[in-house]
């Protein structure tokens, strides 16, 4: 069972992150994943080079992602939104017990579908060793970073991006972890965090007032998920399709600047509320 959390609490992302990692079924296994949805479209060889590698690096192109992505994110949606109207027929006094769990159950199908999108656009496993139970602050600080895209904090996408780039002209796999615990990004994850926040409390005000009203607020509750978790969800998937690493031209050039260490440079990133 996810930890409880308030309506007060709610406001606190990463109390909230924390209890949607609690949730069974939130972690998705890269390998599994990539092998389950390329092999639909390509043969074995370019499915293992998509796993060793990157889908980009196999050559597959930005067109088919895409439309794997959109399979993905609907998938998502669909199941996001039916637990959430369920939530939402509760109804009255109830309303201060299923908040709680429905924006658990939204942030938890938030983490399945970034993962998701983060495998298809080159990113590697986000939780280290496939293994939710272990919220590190690497990969905290990765999830909030995706997160803060998909709710538009500008700050989050300039953030990957530099983070983005030194991955696509290096082949260390634990390049994104080393690049998550310099000391200079934990500033700029706070300040995103605490933008989701804002933004987040909003979300939650709105559900609020529709489960006042049983039945009404199913409609409400599930309406406004879906109207929030797709387009959020299509918003990442448009930015991580821009990244470097999502091309496949790319990576038909020379690698010969690789480096086996990397400092990027966060300065000059603001966040604003």
């Amino acid at each position: 069972m996810p930890t409880q959390i308030t309506t007060t609490e709610s406001s606190n992302f990463e109390k909230v992150l924390r209890s949607a990692i609690e949730l069974p079924g939130i972690s998705i296994n890269r390998v599994a994943f990539l092998r389950k949805e390329l092999s639909k479209f390509f043969d074995d060889d370019v499915v293992e080079k998509a796993i060793e590698a990157n889908p980009a690096q196999a050559g597959i192109s930005t067109k088919i992602l895409e439309q794997i992505a959109k399979a993905c994110i609907n998938y998502e949606t669909a199941n996001v939104t039916g637990i959430s109207a369920v939530a939402g027929v509760a109804g009255g006094w109830a309303m201060a017990a299923t908040i709680p769990a429905d924006i658990a159950q939204f942030f938890g199908h938030i983490i399945r579908i970034l993962q998701k999108l983060a495998y298809l656009y080159g990113w590697q496993e986000i939780f280290r060793d496939n293994n939710q139970d272990v919220l590190d602050d690497e990969t905290s600080n990765q999830l909030t970073l995706f997160i803060g895209v998909m709710f538009g904090v500008n700050a989050a996408n300039a953030t990957i991006a530099k983070i983005a780039e030194s991955i696509a002209i290096q082949a260390e796999k634990t390049l994104v972890r080393k690049a998550l615990t310099q000391g200079t990004i934990y500033p700029i994850v706070k300040k995103i965090a605490k933008a989701i926040g804002i933004r987040m409390t909003k979300e939650i005000f709105a559900k609020s007032v529709g489960k006042i009203i049983p039945v009404v607020g199913a409609v409400v509750s599930g309406g406004i998920t879906f109207v929030t978790f797709k387009p959020m969800s299509r918003r990442l998937q448009s930015y991580l399709a821009t990244l470097p690493m999502a091309s496949v031209e790319l990576y038909k050039k020379s690698r010969n600047n690789a480096e086996d260490v990397i400092d990027i440079d966060f300065s000059g990133i603001v966040v604003e509320d």
